[in-house]
């Protein structure tokens, strides 16, 4: 056993009592999505009983091994997208996530909706936010945030829903937690997927709606 149950619970009591003292306290807590990228399977499994239910991964290759037994084994299970894809994936995306976080490129949009039907299991998309404008990072640029995401819903017709970033290592996260939820107000989307195992209190503190939390629940990767 890894302790698993005992670190989602200590987390979970933590995201609630850093929501119920923040401006947001009147909206639903964040979700917790486990990051399970790179965990052995023992770990995954120990969450799973312990009744976690969402989960985020960041290759769909890895994720196509993971979860679909797992998917009729589980009830009420919610797989995201929380790393880069790359256009030859799409298809296989669509039909393994309920949530893909990471459309960060026209290209990619097109690709989805050129894909995206009725009978995909994907239902809705968040758009990642490069917000430290960080080269090596994946996202669209803040100022052409607004641009991208009207072209995204109206344009394309996707279910977006909310944004995504990853702040620089080096920097204080809150501005970047505060320009998210910034851009996401004035689009009118409701969901904020920031905050990770190091930062996830301060992100609740914006607005998060869901937090990203891998090493914390499940210890060093393997």
């Amino acid at each position: 056993m890894y302790g698993i149950k005992e670190n989602i619970d200590i987390i979970k009591t933590t995201i609630e009592d850093t929501h119920k003292k923040s401006n947001f306290a009147k909206c639903l807590p964040p979700k917790l999505v486990a990051v399970s990228k790179k965990q052995n399977e023992e770990k995954v499994i120990e969450a799973l009983e312990a009744g976690q239910k969402y989960f985020g991964e960041n290759r769909v290759q890895e994720a196509q091994k993971r979860w679909p037994l797992k998917i009729h084994q589980y009830e009420n299970l919610q797989i995201r997208l929380i790393g880069p894809l790359q256009t030859n994936k799409v298809k296989q995306a669509l039909d393994l996530f309920d949530v893909i976080e990471t459309i960060d490129r026209e290209k990619l949009a097109k690709e989805i909706a050129n894909n995206f039907n009725e009978n995909v299991k994907t239902k809705s998309f968040f758009i990642q936010v490069n917000t430290g404008s960080e080269i090596q990072k994946s996202g669209i640029e803040p100022l052409q945030s607004d641009s991208f995401i009207k072209y995204c819903k109206e344009d394309l017709r996707l279910p977006v829903v909310g944004l995504m970033c990853i702040p620089p290592l080096d920097e204080e996260p809150a501005m970047h937690f505060a320009l998210l939820k910034k851009i996401a107000d004035r689009n009118n989307l409701s969901e904020l997927s920031m905050g990770m195992s190091n930062d996830f209190k301060e992100a609740i503190k914006f607005g998060a709606t869901s937090v990203r939390v891998g090493s914390a629940i499940f210890g060093d990767r393997e």
